[in-house]
């Protein structure tokens, strides 16, 4: 957790801290760990407010308990991840539970990794509560009691076993359609960057996610190249934004690569999202864009 902390500290806010509390606190010793987090929320290391923190599943005895304690922070968390909801009902639950301890003003984020939760997926993803809906990907497939082999939690089998791809699509549909974020499953290879920087562009380029978990904090750096856009991407966008403010926002004709298309204000929603992230993944990737346009269009 301090590691994740003082990464966070070295490239800013490009990247959310989430402290657990579920998977990482000793059984029986959950409340303690919750102490140790509401410690690091509101110590000097948490210097962006975008720590959050996983509880326990709603189920769990010492969910109200561990609730109660995080919320205590003299910082609060940025948001509260709840695992393993069954469906609608249990991200209900738990939701008053967490107003019942303090938190009424905090985000929830969940994951989806039960097949009730993937059935009331759209459900979840139109909670006023909710920020962001996150695969569980290895809690999903042992759902499946074996009928899913271990290889479609490889940084490859996940990407080509249809229930798991099924589930991916379904998760990211839900969270567009409802204005959310969708947040891609961890990669356990944690040391083969190249596979972890194949499986990110594939997330983000092929299945519309717009974030993704790190197992490790090695991992940090490859998600956030990878979520980045391109360079090649970045020069577009600029030339097409610019020449649109120039046309008044009319349509206009754009050559690229030996090609004319035209463009109008539904591309240039998307090129000025490209800018957007550039701008955000800066502190990370290093500046994308020039300083001339961050003057412009970012001072």
């Amino acid at each position: 957790m301090r590691k994740s902390l003082e990464l966070q500290g070295e490239l800013g806010p490009v990247f959310d801290v989430t402290l657990d509390n579920e998977d990482g606190a000793p059984v029986g010793g959950e409340v303690e760990h919750a102490q140790l987090i509401a410690e690091l929320l509101g110590s000097a290391a948490n210097r962006f407010g975008r720590v959050g923190v996983r509880l326990l599943a709603v189920d769990h005895p010492r969910f109200s308990d561990v609730a109660a304690t995080v919320l205590k922070a003299s910082q609060p968390p940025a948001y509260l991840m709840i695992p393993k909801p069954r469906g609608l009902s249990d991200l209900q639950r738990a939701a008053e539970l967490i107003v019942d301890a303090g938190g009424a003003l905090v985000p929830l984020h969940a994951l989806v990794e039960t097949h009730g939760a993937l059935a009331e997926v759209q459900a979840m993803a139109a909670h006023p509560r909710i920020e962001s809906l996150s695969f569980g990907l290895m809690d999903f497939v042992s759902a499946h009691r074996g009928a899913i082999p271990q290889s479609a939690m490889s940084v490859v089998g996940q990407f080509e076993h249809p229930l798991v791809v099924r589930a991916k699509l379904e998760i990211a549909a839900a969270c567009h359609a409802h204005g959310k974020v969708p947040s891609h499953g961890v990669v356990t290879e944690f040391r083969n960057f190249d596979a972890l920087a194949t499986a990110a562009q594939r997330a983000a380029r092929q299945f519309g996610y717009m974030r993704m978990w790190s197992i490790h904090p090695a991992q940090v750096r490859p998600i956030v190249r990878a979520f980045a856009p391109t360079a090649a991407e970045v020069d577009m966008a600029i030339e097409i934004i610019d020449a649109a403010e120039h046309a008044g926002w009319a349509p206009i004709r754009h050559r690229a690569a030996g090609e004319d298309r035209l463009h109008d204000r539904a591309s240039y929603r998307y090129f000025w999202q490209v800018l957007e992230r550039a701008f955000r993944t800066s502190s990370a990737t290093g500046p994308q864009l020039p300083a001339g346009v961050r003057a412009r269009w970012f001072a």
